[in-house]
């Protein structure tokens, strides 16, 4: 039995990593490089930051369809397809443990996969082979109960998994686009700072405490203007609990971005 690896990624701007585009360079290269680090797993549980519902809701689809979530991309990436199937059984799991949890939880056997799937999914495993199951945020964005997610979850029993949260550390539209000043990058930097050092410090009290109050660390409203992005985040860290193993400064679209990963370890 292996528990699971984990890992939060910055996903980028829509479908622009697919395109070639100068801005993603680094992210394209960080994400196909981040699977070499890893076992290919035997499923996927993704949380994305593209999906809220009033209650934790997980997709229970054996074969999901595609959600075209942007708009005013060229016409060739509203016909992009990942074909990797669902896993029911996997989603049953995700379903039980949430419940037991004492957590509002249902399936949905309709939804398709959001670009916060097939984006990065299909730079880290471009062959479409590995069985996904996606797990939404709660509307309510509460850093508290999206780490208390990520903790029931660590009752979840399916081997060799592979979980992520594919959000964005920074996620500031506007500032996107915004001519660069020292001042912005400073910003940019100190929120990214704080994100690493707390979820990287040996306290895992003070973690989660940092984590649950993450509006008041530095320039964090500036960076996250509204925090379905980071959420994901606090789901992973939940679930792992420990500092991670692999920290990484990515810069997407010009900014700095964070991205952890907690490797599995066998279990006797």
């Amino acid at each position: 039995m292996k528990t699971p690896t984990i890992s939060f990624i910055s996903h980028g701007g829509g479908p622009m990593p697919l395109l070639n585009d100068p801005a993603h360079a680094e992210m394209v290269k960080h994400l196909q490089g981040l699977t070499k680090k890893l076992d290919k797993p035997s499923a996927i549980l993704l949380i994305s930051a593209h999906w809220e519902e009033s209650v934790a809701t997980v997709t229970a689809a054996a074969q999901p369809g595609m959600i075209y979530d942007y708009y005013g991309f060229p016409a060739e990436t509203y016909k992009i397809q990942y074909p990797a199937p669902g896993e029911p059984a996997l989603a049953e799991k995700v379903h039980d443990a949430l419940q037991a949890a004492g957590i509002p939880v249902r399936q949905d056997s309709k939804r398709g996969y959001d670009h916060g799937l097939f984006v990065p999914l299909m730079l880290m495993y471009p062959e479409a082979d590995i069985p996904c199951v996606q797990l939404s945020l709660v509307n309510n964005l509460s850093p508290e109960q999206h780490l208390a997610i990520g903790q029931a979850l660590q009752a979840l029993d399916y081997d060799n998994l592979l979980v992520i949260g594919s959000g964005f550390s920074f996620h500031n539209m506007r500032e996107f686009f915004a001519q660069h000043t020292s001042e912005r990058e400073q910003k940019n930097l100190s929120f990214e700072q704080w994100l690493q050092q707390t979820v990287n410090t040996n306290d895992v009290t003070a973690a989660t405490q940092g984590l649950a109050n993450w509006s008041q660390a530095p320039n964090a409203r500036y960076c996250q203007p509204r925090e379905e992005h980071l959420l994901p985040l606090h789901v992973c860290y939940g679930l792992a609990g420990r500092p991670a193993d692999i920290t990484d400064d990515v810069v997407i679209l010009n900014k700095h971005s964070s991205s952890f990963t907690w490797l599995g370890k066998s279990l006797a």
